[in-house]
């Protein structure tokens, strides 16, 4: 098999593609024949070294692929199911691997695996963000940052169905008609205007009820401006770099904000709360609510490419890695 691996952190160039040897699968796993990989924007911390790993270690959080073997104690999956995954142990960027079933779920008839392979973190992450970090009501007028990325197309459309009207905001004017087209009411490009000031000339000056942001050190000030008395502050990403030490005098106890730093791992440790969020993602793209369109697909070997892009900001929606 092969798989991605680093032995020390930095650019792309320290990810390394080797031929490895795999092992059966222990109790309570599966082996996974890959057939697409997630690329997400925290892979290339977790490369970078902003979120520290012990090394060496493979890279890649998401996937989705056939069963072609079970361990012991595996009651629930079988040889040949479709599943897809995402979470720990990282890994994904690999032919095979062996992989826990408490992080597995079924992927229905009707849904491509590559399809699938893009939701896992992305659509799980809006269903927690849209249901449980602060579940939104329909009428409301939320903020999302970065609204052309790929968590971004899923959530314009997820939270239009939801009865929302949905402001976006996004880096260039090349990326307005891509929000506007999965289901932002509002595109604000963030380089040409004050967004804040924006938001509130939207909302009639009163501001939004929460703002869902995965950009991080750039938009934090912006975001508090805009958010209305009691609002929530969601904070999800660091894309622009991470967050610097919150003043709660003066950014939090003005307008009593809530601040949150939400993961799925809070959210989705469970298996009924896997199963319940995996439920409705699945429904959401069954019934054509929420449809993704691949941006683009690498191969294994493409990988330190697929890096310089995620972070060049050249991927313009849910992008996947084919190893096979």
């Amino acid at each position: 098999m092969k798989a991605v691996q680093i032995n020390k952190t930095g650019r792309p160039e320290v990810l390394e593609v080797k031929d490895i040897s795999l092992d059966k699968p222990g109790p309570d796993q599966v082996t996974i024949e890959q057939k697409a990989i997630g690329l997400n924007y925290i892979d290339t911390y977790h490369r970078s070294g902003l979120y520290p790993l012990k090394l060496p270690i493979g890279l890649g959080l998401e996937g989705s692929g056939i069963i072609t073997d079970v361990g012991e104690n595996v009651k629930d999956f079988k040889v040949g199911d479709k599943i897809s995954y995402a979470g720990i142990p990282l890994g994904s960027y690999s032919s095979h691997r062996n992989y826990p079933t408490k992080n597995l779920v079924k992927v229905p008839d009707g849904i491509d695996l590559e399809i699938a392979a893009t939701l896992m973190t992305k659509g799980l992450t809006t269903f927690y963000l849209l249901h449980k970090t602060y579940p939104v009501k329909s009428g409301e007028t939320i903020l999302f940052h970065a609204a052309a990325g790929g968590v971004g197309q899923i959530f314009g459309q997820w939270a239009k169905s939801l009865g929302c009207t949905v402001i976006g905001t996004v880096g260039s004017d090349e990326k307005v008609n891509i929000a506007k087209e999965n289901g932002y009411d509002h595109v604000i490009n963030y380089n040409k205007e004050n967004f804040a000031k924006k938001v509130l000339e939207i909302t009639d000056g009163k501001g939004v009820p929460v703002v869902y942001d995965g950009v991080g050190k750039d938009t934090l000030d912006g975001s508090i401006e805009c958010l209305a008395i009691r609002g929530m502050m969601v904070s999800f990403g660091n894309a622009s770099g991470p967050l610097s030490d919150i003043n709660v005098p003066k950014v939090i106890q003005p307008k009593g904000l809530y601040l949150v730093r939400p993961s799925m791992q809070q959210y989705l440790s469970t298996r009924k709360e896997l199963d319940e969020a995996s439920k409705t993602m699945f429904e959401k793209i069954s019934s054509g609510k929420v449809k993704i369109k691949i941006f683009k697909k690498y191969k294994l070997e493409e990988v330190v490419q697929a890096h310089q892009d995620l972070e060049g900001r050249k991927i313009l929606g849910p992008a996947v890695i084919v190893p096979n």
